[in-house]
C-alpha cells in the first residue's frame, strides 16, 4: 500500500527551496544553450545625426556657401561727393594749362599760380633768356637778380591768410630748388613741395578737394618747357 501523499503548505514549499540552495536553479544540461553557438563579436559604428544618403550628397555636391555681397569701393569714398574746387587742373599742355573743366585756358607758353581759388598766368623767368636752371643744375629764379623772387611770388606775399603748403611744379623734370628760392618761400611761412609738372598737377588736384584751396597753393611751368626756349 502507498504511503499517503503528503500536501505541503506553501510555507513549507518555501523553506524547502530555501535549503536546497542556488544550485537547484542550475539547468541540468547544457542541450538548451548549445543550441545558440558561440557569441558573436558586435562591430562598434559611429554616430551619426546625419543620415547616410544627405552625407553622400553632400559629399559629391557640395554647393558653394553665401557669398557677402561685393564691397562698393564708390562709397567708401570720401572724396567722391566733395566737388573739385574751380582751380583744379583738367590738362597739362605743352604750353599750358586747361582748369576748372576747360572753362579756364592757361596757353602762349605761361605758367599757372593757383592761389586761394584763383588762377594766374605765371612767368617767372626772364624774357631773354628764358632760362631756370643755374649753374649747379638747381631750379632758380632771375639768375640770382635781386627783387627776382619778389616779383614771381609776390601773390603769395599779399594774399591773407597764407596758404600753408606751396606745390612746385617745374616743367618735365624735377630739379633740387635753389638755397635762395627756399629760403624765401620759407621766410613767407609756407612750406613747399617740389615734382614735375604732371606730378605736381595730381597732388595739387587731391589735396585742394581735401584740404581746400586756402590751405594748399600751386605754381606750374608748363610740360613743354625747354630751357633757353622756353614753352612751346
Amino acid at each position: 500500500m502507498s504511503p499517503p501523499l503528503r500536501l505541503l503548505s506553501p510555507r513549507s514549499a518555501s523553506r524547502a527551496l530555501r535549503s536546497l540552495g542556488p544550485s537547484c536553479l542550475r539547468p541540468t544540461s547544457t542541450s538548451h544553450s548549445s543550441h545558440l553557438g558561440p557569441l558573436q563579436h558586435v562591430s562598434r559604428r559611429a554616430l551619426h545625426t546625419t543620415p547616410h544618403h544627405a552625407q553622400a550628397h553632400n559629399k559629391f555636391n557640395e554647393t558653394a556657401p553665401d557669398q557677402p555681397p561685393p564691397t562698393d569701393f564708390a562709397r567708401l569714398d570720401v572724396l567722391g561727393q566733395t566737388p573739385p574746387p574751380a582751380t583744379s587742373i583738367d590738362a597739362c599742355l605743352p604750353d599750358g594749362f586747361v582748369l576748372g573743366d576747360g572753362t579756364v585756358t592757361i596757353s602762349d607758353g605761361s605758367g599757372a599760380l593757383l592761389v586761394g581759388g584763383e588762377a594766374f598766368a605765371w612767368r617767372p623767368w626772364d624774357e631773354g633768356t628764358k632760362k631756370l636752371v643755374n649753374g649747379k643744375g638747381q631750379w632758380e629764379i632771375g639768375g640770382g637778380e635781386e627783387g627776382a623772387l619778389e616779383r614771381a611770388f609776390g601773390v603769395l606775399g599779399v594774399v591773407w591768410p597764407r596758404p600753408d603748403l606751396l606745390i612746385l611744379g617745374l616743367g618735365p623734370d624735377m630739379r633740387p630748388l635753389s638755397p635762395a628760392v627756399k629760403k624765401h618761400i620759407s621766410s613767407l611761412g609756407i612750406r613747399v613741395e617740389v615734382a614735375d609738372t604732371g606730378n605736381a598737377a595730381s597732388q595739387y588736384n587731391l589735396l585742394a578737394t581735401e584740404r581746400g584751396v586756402g590751405e594748399v597753393a600751386a605754381a606750374l611751368i608748363p610740360i613743354g618747357w625747354r630751357e633757353g626756349e622756353g614753352a612751346k
